[in-house]
């Protein structure tokens, strides 16, 4: 079933779409988004903790884990079954960036996390800038590319692996959205 606002996964996965058609772009994507949001995670870490709560294994509930929970919840808000598959891909993140912090200490840390940051993010530029030919989504829509961008590849990756769906007719119906977005783009930078 189709949900409108800030809930509607038609409406956000076919602006991050007409940002991402290019098959090399898609797959450069789908290397690099998962890694940023764990190597943030890593990072986050070291912010206070919000909530005093004995967690095993030196887990604290910080800003990293209030960013999980934030995420974790908008996927799954916005399809039950991919957005659970996520919220525990982001869980997991945080767990294991939680251990890897412990394990490396801030000093070093802070210099894993910027060396994976610079890597991912330049590959993504590089995928726009020589694949896609269109510059990222977050120059438009900074706060909806951040969000959308570990579902929306996840979400590509299941309806290209298993043919995944959140209702009948979501890919056609944001196929049609791409495109005409992708066409508007076009004619757009024509006129200029």
């Amino acid at each position: 079933m189709a949900k409108t606002g800030l809930f509607d996964l038609e409406n956000h996965f076919s602006f991050y779409g007409a940002y991402h058609s290019n098959p090399v772009n898609i797959f450069i994507h789908m290397l690099f988004v998962w890694p940023i949001v764990f190597t943030a995670l890593v990072f986050l870490y070291f912010t206070p903790t919000l909530v005093h709560v004995l967690l095993p294994h030196g887990l604290v509930l910080n800003y990293g884990f209030l960013f999980t929970v934030i995420y974790a919840g908008f996927y799954v808000c916005l399809d039950v079954k991919a957005g659970s598959v996520a919220g525990l891909l982001c869980f997991v993140c945080w767990v294991f960036g939680s251990f890897l912090a412990q394990h490396l200490g801030f000093s070093v840390a802070w210099k894993f996390v910027l060396a994976a940051q610079v890597f991912c993010w330049t590959g993504q530029f590089i995928g726009h800038g020589v694949f896609e030919k269109r510059a990222p989504a977050l120059l438009d829509n900074l706060s909806q590319a951040f969000l959308m961008a570990p579902f929306f590849v996840l979400l590509e990756g299941m309806q290209m692996t298993v043919g995944y769906e959140p209702y009948p007719g979501f890919h056609n119906s944001v196929k049609a959205k791409v495109d005409a977005n992708i066409k508007q783009w076009k004619e757009s930078k024509k006129k200029l």
